[in-house]
């Protein structure tokens, strides 16, 4: 995994800010491996494979959160 293709976990419960932050990613060339936590539990679930998120590859954790 390249710089370039580093996965970010947004975490935001509001869909405006959601919105915003998505936007302001898009436009500056980060958009393409986003995901959204809408609260710090789901936020953990998918840094640590757990809960909803059980089999996500942990060697694919976000880089940016």
């Amino acid at each position: 995994m390249t710089g370039a293709d580093a996965e970010i976990l947004l975490v935001e419960d509001s869909p405006a800010d959601i919105e915003m932050a998505l936007y302001a990613l898009e436009q500056n060339g980060a958009s393409h491996r986003i995901h959204v936590a809408r609260d710090g539990a789901e936020a953990l679930d998918f840094v640590f494979g757990s809960g909803a998120y059980q089999g996500h590859c942990l060697e694919d954790a976000p880089k940016l959160i």
